[in-house]
């Protein structure tokens, strides 16, 4: 087997590790600073880590705008990206000059939330709209700070389109969403040609 140290390189042509862990849903962050200057970046190193309250995260490889808006107005939205919005998501992570927004640059509508100020991608069709619950600057083994920053959001408003809804179940395949994959360009798509369930010992047990 393969085997390497992270502190001493991995010797390959791009790091495996993100590639291993993966496909990883895509954190796709709007958010807004106090004066309302807009922001929207995709973050490949997100998920959800609770389910009452519902929390979810994103980490930050520095102090970006997006951690800076949030950190400063205590809100932000996560915006499923999907196969149709992928060229623009991916246009999102664009390095702007300050005063100019990733909305207008990749041609995206900013829609009103209900409960924070941060806006939604209105193309998208699932917005969670969240309030900052902690903002965590990771340490190695060490102790060391690490110039990386864990944002942890509770997520206090869901919107769901109606058409990714049957019958009350939430249709994760009809959503298309993308995931991040290996390599520098890589990612993927799901579909229900893919799907297999599992029932819970627990739930067979019952």
């Amino acid at each position: 087997m393969y085997f390497y140290q992270p502190s001493q390189g991995h010797g390959l042509p791009h790091d495996p590790l993100n590639a291993i862990v993966g496909p990883r849903p895509i954190g796709w962050i709007s958010s807004c600073d106090k004066d309302g200057q807009l922001n929207l970046a995709p973050y490949s190193f997100f998920n959800c880590f609770n389910y009452r309250p519902p929390i979810v995260g994103f980490s930050s490889n520095g102090w970006k705008d997006s951690v800076r808006n949030i950190t400063e107005t205590g809100e932000f939205v996560w915006n499923l990206a999907t196969r149709d919005l992928a060229e623009a998501m991916n246009e999102t992570s664009v390095t702007l000059p300050h005063g100019e927004d990733e909305f207008t640059f990749a041609g995206l509508t900013p829609a009103a939330s209900r409960l924070v100020n941060a806006p939604r991608v209105a193309e998208s069709p699932v917005n969670f709209e969240c309030r900052l619950s902690q903002c965590i600057q990771l340490t190695g083994a060490d102790g060391t700070p690490v110039d990386t920053w864990l944002v942890l959001g509770e997520v206090i408003g869901i919107h769901i389109a109606d058409t990714l809804l049957e019958e009350g179940i939430y249709q994760t395949a009809k959503a298309q969403p993308i995931l991040r994959a290996g390599g520098p360009t890589a990612y993927y798509g799901i579909s229900d040609t893919h799907r297999f369930d599992l029932v819970r010992p627990d739930a067979r047990r019952g």
